[in-house]
């Protein structure tokens, strides 16, 4: 009789409970319900103690350090680094600060990224592939630069010795009582001697400024320097300066029938500023850098230079060193 009136109120409690569980959201649930979470999470307090944690972060505290969870403190120094490598996983570990009834407290979340990570080396590959690719390329248009140069160099001495032909035919016509034809045949010779040496190496036969103060006369332009030759720089940008002031000067005669140029320098702590002035007839279109001048301006950029032209009163070619020394 006593066990038959215990079990009606022990019935009811039961039933009771299990509707509790249904219709409230209790800690149990709560607890079932973090379980079943494929990530992992852990909650505790200053001192360690560990208030939470589900089966996932169980899980991956006993593979990380072999020990059960704990100690939050221990457990999150024991990690060192916020990715993970766990069974053939790939975890990232999150740990955040949080305030509860004014009581500060740490949570950690394990995140599963192992398609994340395995897509992101796939992307680290394909990047260093592609720098590699790029490099190859960047080498392969600088072969490219340099052979359109040299071509350029053979055509102008085939038309050198094209003009050649023409003045042997003009020399063996020429009165050779008139003594200014003589002059102007003997002089076109000497310029085109000149420069169908100016595309071989002879750096070591002359300094490049006697090159320089040599083409002057041949061209027949008068050249004038207002500063020397720019110190600062070293060998490959005293290159391009000379071989500059050989690409104006011939410009400038054969384009604007120039009779004069004069080249100033400008040195400071910031830049050294090279102009190649001359008083030829100005351009009527836009000065485009193309052939002689975009292979100059090539060759500038790879010194840290810069070429660009100024036309006002008279035509300006400007090359500017940004750095130097």
């Amino acid at each position: 009789m006593a066990l038959a009136v215990l079990s009606l109120p022990a019935a009811w409690l039961l039933a009771y409970n299990i509707h509790l569980d249904r219709t409230r959201v209790t800690p149990g649930t709560i607890k079932l319900y973090l379980d079943k979470m494929p990530s992992g999470i852990c909650c505790w307090r200053e001192n360690g103690r560990v208030l939470f944690s589900n089966i996932c972060m169980n899980n991956l505290c006993l593979a990380i350090t072999g020990a059960p969870l704990l100690n939050g403190n221990q457990f999150h120094d024991a990690l060192g680094e916020d990715i993970v490598s766990v069974d053939q996983k790939v975890w990232r570990f999150a740990t955040r600060e949080i305030f509860m009834d004014n009581e500060r407290l740490f949570e950690m979340i394990a995140s599963d990224i192992t398609a994340e990570y395995a897509t992101t080396k796939e992307l680290e590959k394909d990047k260093a592939e592609l720098t590699r690719l790029n490099q190859e390329l960047w080498e392969y248009y600088l072969r490219i630069d340099e052979s359109v140069q040299r071509q350029e160099i053979l055509q102008a001495k085939v038309n050198i010795h094209d003009e050649m032909n023409r003045l042997m035919l003009s020399s063996m016509a020429a009165d050779k009582e008139d003594t200014e034809a003589l002059k102007r045949i003997f002089s076109l010779w000497e310029q085109n001697a000149l420069l169908l040496g100016l595309g071989t190496e002879q750096k070591n036969h002359a300094p490049q400024g006697e090159s320089v103060a040599s083409l002057a006369p041949a061209l027949g332009i008068d050249l004038r320097w207002s500063e020397e030759a720019p110190a600062a720089l070293d060998e490959k940008q005293q290159e391009l300066f000379f071989f500059t002031a050989q690409e104006a000067m011939i410009n400038a005669v054969k384009h604007a029938r120039a009779k004069h140029m004069e080249i100033a320098v400008t040195e400071s702590d910031e830049a050294v500023i090279c102009r190649f002035i001359n008083d030829g007839m100005l351009p009527t279109a836009p000065v485009r850098f193309e052939g002689g001048l975009g292979n100059l301006a090539r060759l500038a950029a790879e010194c840290g230079a810069s070429l660009d032209v100024i036309v006002d009163e008279k035509f300006t070619l400007l090359l500017k060193y940004h750095s130097f020394g």
